[in-house]
């Protein structure tokens, strides 16, 4: 049996985070981490107390056929690496200086945010297709580092 690493053990985690989606098109699971210890999780999903998306009669943004990593802002749901984000500042845990493991390669919307957050590392284990977050990212000084369990 093979131990896993650091960033395997942390992408499988948010893997399973990602699993309490309650999104029909994309199901994101976030992971924060403070020195190999979980300061918050996260996942896509309608703000608490909202209906979700199945519960209103399916998603907007698939009605509108509006491709995936546009038009955000017509999203019912906060994405994963907002709520955890969100999370760790209810509870008042610093995440500055933290890694985000994220299931998906984080929009340019919550990549602003993680910019902002102070964290200084990004684990993805696939891609998205919003090239203005990749450059925000890589001017912030932000590698986002592409790991599937199993790597090395």
């Amino acid at each position: 049996m093979k131990r896993p690493s650091w960033d395997e053990y942390f992408i499988s985690i948010a893997k399973l985070t990602s699993q309490r989606s309650t999104c029909l098109r994309r199901q994101v699971g976030a992971v924060i981490v403070q020195d190999k210890q979980i300061v918050a999780t996260g996942y896509n999903g309608a703000p608490k107390g909202l209906s979700h998306c199945d519960e209103i009669g399916g998603c907007l943004r698939e009605k509108l056929k509006i491709p995936s990593g546009e038009r955000h802002e017509l999203c019912r749901a906060l994405h994963a690496e907002q709520n955890a984000i969100i999370q760790a500042a209810t509870s008042g845990q610093s995440i500055e200086g933290g890694t985000i493991y994220i299931t998906h390669q984080p929009c340019v919307i919550c990549s602003k945010m993680i910019i902002n957050a102070g964290l200084r590392k990004i684990v993805v284990a696939d891609g998205y297709p919003d090239e203005l977050a990749v450059e925000l990212l890589e001017e912030a000084g932000l590698k986002v580092i592409t790991i599937e369990e199993g790597d090395e």
